[in-house]
């Protein structure tokens, strides 16, 4: 029957000039089939013809299996492509089967990895293409029919054990990597794709005929997930960079239940599609690829940087500004900015362990907005300093698009984590944010414990400000902002949660601090307009950034009126004249409506009485206006990062000392 089957298959792949092999228990071939027969691993890579995508899974082309993997300078990633990998597990004791890939393979030959891994192709029987409707469905057929056959190419399982039905889609990841650890540093080939993840069951393995094909498995192995775990520790063994991403990810909690995850959709996410840079080892290959998801080194930083180049003037340009360098000498040896963290006050109020802890991570996470916080009075220096690592802890989990298994997980830990972080103090999470701000979760009860010594007052602002951002924050999880907020209406309002409230918290901790009369905790209005622009300077110029990432908070209602293709994307082409006019009246027209919040931030300082809290204020905002400044009319924005000079900042800074000081600044 199995060999009817492979017989009318058969048949129907002759125009595909592909092949099904057979293999006997021996592994070698019996050319049971014409789809593979006779055909060299090089033969397939010409033969398959795989099915290229955009960055949102949609269907826009083809190329040869072997044009998608290669890895050059013209294209340092390869081509985007969709692939997909099956898990195949034994109910009757847990365990997964592993395949080794043969030696013969010319990508990652030899690693070990899930039980299949491979691509749908165009023009096969039965179809393997899929649209995005069965993908929102959770049922992405064509890519089951893929599987379904390339369980038999590699495995010899044969064509009738599953059903497309019996497959369990759960999610897709987009990744890429180059295979350098075979080729070396600058290998011709690589890995670029969407890849759906499947898991599929059976009742006992005892009971499955499997038949690796020799040229396309060395070896296979059934595992526990703790001899999975041994395996991955121990550094003889090589294993796949798509199948480390997803065991490091969510394996562990779809394994740990099968019936759950088989039977529900609990652990299932048929929108987002999270993105993965590779292990460090593979970064590299022939087009000289750096991370595209993170910036250089993924253990530094979290979020969407890298992927755009941050335009920089010359060093010697730099140096022309000899009045920014003069500055930039002054602020590191004549008159750096006071650090008032080592006072007798502040050593006999906190844990100097924890302290120190929280005071290194603050350098880390945030360097520039470190000096400005140092400089405060003792007496309320500990209190920002600890108000802002609360906020970087909550952001790192509201930015973390891939460590939740959907998004009511991550917005129920945003709503409780005033409940849980704030009040246990032994709360702590892993496996979440990257580099120094994983860390600082891991870390989190040294922020705790500094935390508990506060005086009531501030601890009340804190957690108060912290619940009202969380709120804020779980209402933006869920919306599509790939093509930037609906209108000024929600941009504003986005701009409040995760920065008016900042100025909110702030404006009350100077009132408690007894620093600032007990009314500036009622400058609401103020506080608020004040992080709004900082805010809304941030968006403008992350323009770029925030578009790629699919995350974007520019104003549709803004952008549309000059976008003649209705597409957020309009503005990066500015090799046209016609958008780039377009883009920069865009862009200046929400440059003039962040100015419109100026008069509000001038008044916001002028009632500030304490000289320390005053240029804490004055120097995030006299940034924000030189970065305006900067944005504005520059089509720079459109193609990269814009940032003002390191000399320039230093030049800032040391005009802070004042209201004329400040006034004249935003004048000029």
């Amino acid at each position: 029957f199995v060999e009817a089957i492979a017989k009318v298959v058969d048949s129907t792949q002759v125009n595909n000039k592909n092949n099904i092999m057979t293999t006997s228990t021996n592994g070698e071939n019996t050319g049971g089939g014409a789809w593979a027969e006779g055909l060299s691993q090089n033969d397939l890579m010409e033969k398959d013809t795989v099915l290229v995508l955009d960055g949102k899974d949609n269907l826009i082309g083809s190329a040869s299996k072997k044009d998608s993997h290669v890895f050059s300078t013209e294209q340092p990633r390869g081509i985007l492509h969709r692939a997909f990998s099956v898990c195949l597990f034994d109910k009757s004791d847990g365990r997964m089967l592993l395949q080794q890939r043969a030696a013969s393979k010319i990508t990652f030959p030899k690693v070990w990895t899930n039980t299949c891994c491979s691509h749908p192709l165009h023009g096969m029987t039965p179809n393997e293409v899929d649209g995005p409707e069965a993908v929102a469905a959770g049922d992405p057929v064509g890519v089951k029919n893929a599987a379904i056959r390339k369980l038999y190419h590699e495995l010899g399982i044969p064509l009738d054990t599953f059903k497309p039905s019996d497959f369990k889609f759960l999610t897709r990841l987009h990744y890429w990597a180059a295979d350098t650890v075979t080729h070396g540093a600058e290998s011709p080939w690589g890995e670029h794709e969407i890849d759906y993840v499947l898991f599929v069951t059976v009742d006992n393995k005892k009971d499955l005929i499997v038949k690796p094909h020799t040229d396309e498995i060395d070896a296979v192995e059934w595992v526990t997930l703790a001899e999975l775990e041994d395996m991955l520790n121990d550094k003889a063994l090589l294993f796949s960079p798509w199948f480390r991403l997803i065991v490091k990810k969510w394996m562990q909690n779809w394994w740990k239940d099968l019936n759950e995850t088989m039977t529900t959709n609990k652990h299932c996410d048929f929108v987002n599609i999270p993105k993965f840079d590779p292990p460090k080892e593979h970064l590299g290959g022939a087009g000289n690829a750096g991370a595209m998801f993170l910036e250089g080194d993924e253990s530094k930083k979290q979020g969407a940087y890298g992927k755009i180049k941050t335009h920089k003037e010359s060093v010697l340009s730099q140096l022309m500004h000899v009045d920014e360098v003069f500055s930039a000498l002054t602020l590191l040896y004549v008159k750096p900015l006071k650090s008032n963290l080592d006072t007798e006050y502040i050593r006999k109020t906190f844990d100097q362990n924890d302290l120190a802890f929280c005071d290194e991570i603050l350098v880390k996470v945030s360097r520039s907005f470190a000096g400005v916080i140092r400089q405060l009075p003792s007496s309320m220096l500990v209190d920002i300093l600890i108000f802002y690592l609360v906020l970087r802890a909550l952001d790192t989990i509201e930015d973390d698009m891939t460590a939740f298994e959907n998004n009511d997980t991550k917005i129920k830990l945003l709503k409780d984590f005033h409940k849980t972080a704030l009040v246990d103090p032994n709360w702590s999470m892993d496996g979440v944010g990257e580099g120094d701000e994983r860390l600082l979760l891991q870390q989190f009860p040294k922020c705790h414990g500094v935390f508990a010594a506060l005086n009531p007052k501030s601890k009340e602002v804190i957690t108060d400000i912290t619940k009202k951002m969380a709120d804020g924050m779980a209402e933006f999880v869920g919306k599509d902002l790939g093509q930037g907020t609906l209108d000024l209406t929600e941009y504003r309002r986005y701009c409040h949660f995760v920065a008016g409230l900042v100025g909110e918290g702030l404006s009350r901790l100077f009132a408690a601090s007894g620093l600032e009369p007990n009314s500036f905790a009622d400058e609401i209005f103020l506080s608020d307009q004040m992080g709004l622009f900082l805010q809304k300077t941030n968006i403008i110029r992350d323009y770029l950034e925030d578009y790629v990432d699919k995350r974007a908070f520019w104003p549709q209602s803004v952008w549309k009126k000059f976008s003649e293709t209705g597409d957020l994307g309009y503005f990066t082409k500015q090799s046209d004249d016609t958008v780039r006019e377009k883009s920069l009246s865009c862009i200046n027209e929400l440059v003039t409506d962040a100015l419109e919040l100026v008069p509000e931030c001038l008044d916001y300082l002028e009632k500030l009485g304490c000289q320390e809290i005053f240029r804490f204020c004055a120097i995030p905002q006299v940034m924000a206006i030189a970065t305006l400044e900067k944005c504005y009319a520059n089509a720079d924005v459109f193609t990269g990062v814009v940032k003002i000079r390191k000399g320039l900042s230093c030049k800032l800074i040391l005009r802070t000392n004042s209201q004329p000081e400040v006034h004249e600044t935003f004048h000029n």
